[in-house]
């Protein structure tokens, strides 16, 4: 993944997503993946929203995350998004989370590492949840 071709969002993480020892729980890093995703259509000009009224939905069929080191309360995380045609109905999103904001405290966890990297594959579904090809004007974004 190149910064040039990713679409980045900042998250803090929130109290809701730490266990006692004020590390963020493993499930909380999903949303923040979802969270880059749906930011990353948004930039290209289009929705979620307006895909799934054009009757075409976008299905997680495979997520797969590698944890490197622990995301912290109050933490600010990047992450970064960057999709790819994988089939003629699934689309591919490589993922990259990084620390980019702590307290002074924890200033020497500042680093290049990043903390976590991970993909999903969708599928691309109509109404009825039957495989459909993906539309062409989201092939045509993500192959831009």
């Amino acid at each position: 993944m190149t910064a040039a071709d990713a679409t980045s969002i900042e998250v803090r993480v929130r109290y809701c997503e730490c266990d006692p020892m004020g590390v963020a729980h493993h499930a909380s890093f999903v949303p923040w993946l979802e969270m880059a995703r749906t930011e990353a259509l948004r930039a290209s000009g289009r929705t979620y929203a307006q895909m799934e009224a054009s009757g075409v939905f976008l299905v997680v069929t495979k997520l797969d995350l590698a944890y490197r080191r622990p995301a912290r309360y109050d933490d600010v995380l990047r992450i970064s998004c960057v999709a790819s045609i994988v089939g003629r109905a699934r689309l591919r999103h490589e993922y990259r989370i990084e620390l980019v904001g702590a307290g002074d405290e924890q200033a020497d966890r500042l680093n290049d590492q990043p903390l976590a990297s991970g993909a999903t594959e969708l599928a691309s579904v109509d109404a009825t949840g039957r495989p459909c090809p993906m539309p062409q004007w989201l092939v045509e974004i993500v192959r831009a």
